[in-house]
């Protein structure tokens, strides 16, 4: 593996770190989602809190490999990376849609149509990460807007 320029530094967090904060988001969202204070919602939750953590869990992945894996091995130019990134958050975003649907299937769930799944998955998570890199821009910390993370 070549060695990263050192603009590209690898992102590191210890995997207990990662884990308690998606898993944290997924619990909010799955409440969110299920509404466990209305009739029959906190039934639903634990459902909803799993498919919930594909794209807080999984999207954190997805992250990670443009990160760490496909930055280090395309040209430095921004225009380059802001095009490959938005390609792998599309591409990531349907996939963990997939999973989504199939995981509210085998809860019973009903069955969306797939192109819509992958449209909507796709562009739905490109949504999600400028909406977070957003909020890294306004904390002054290494984001998408700023060309540092």
């Amino acid at each position: 593996m070549p060695p990263m320029p050192p603009s590209c530094q690898p992102y590191r967090e210890a995997f207990h770190t990662t884990l308690l904060r998606t898993g944290a988001i997924a619990i909010i969202i799955g409440a969110a989602i299920a509404r466990p204070w209305a009739s029959g919602g906190l039934a639903r939750w634990s459902g909803a809190t799993l498919i919930a953590l594909w794209p807080a869990l999984g999207g954190h992945f997805v992250e990670l490999f443009f990160l760490n894996v496909l930055r280090p091995r395309i040209p430095a130019a921004r225009a380059v990376q802001i095009l490959a990134r938005i390609l792998v958050w599309f591409i990531g975003g349907a996939l963990l849609a997939r999973a989504m649907a199939w995981t509210a299937t085998l809860l019973a769930g009903p069955r969306p149509a797939p192109w819509l799944v992958w449209w909507l998955g796709g562009l739905g998570f490109i949504g999600i990460e400028l909406v977070v890199h957003l909020f890294l821009q306004i904390r002054g910390r290494a984001s998408f807007y700023n060309g540092r993370g």
